[in-house]
């Protein structure tokens, strides 16, 4: 069993999500506590993808057309570090 951490930002910026977003959010976070990133790959819709550029080391899921989870991975201690929950916009991460 892998957990799930989420920093400060991703709990504060969770209140100000729509609904629907919140509901897949939470099937991502069973999804890859029972599994990691590599049980997403069951999950066609959520799109996970290692990122580029300056977020190299984080992954990215898409909840829907717009919003994604932005985190990073430790399989060795089996943890998931939820970085971002945002409308697309990794450049306001890198601030």
């Amino acid at each position: 069993m892998w957990r799930v951490f989420e920093t400060k930002e991703v709990t504060k910026n969770l209140k100000k999500i729509p609904v629907e977003i919140k509901q897949k959010y939470k099937a991502w976070i069973e999804i890859v506590k029972n599994g990691g990133s590599n049980n997403l790959k069951n999950f066609s819709g959520f799109k996970d993808k290692q990122l580029k550029g300056k977020l190299r080391e984080c992954r990215s899921s898409r909840l829907n057309i717009q919003y994604r989870v932005i985190y990073s991975e430790e399989k060795e201690i089996k943890e998931i570090i939820v970085v971002s929950v945002t409308p697309h916009k990794y450049e306001e991460i890198l601030r």
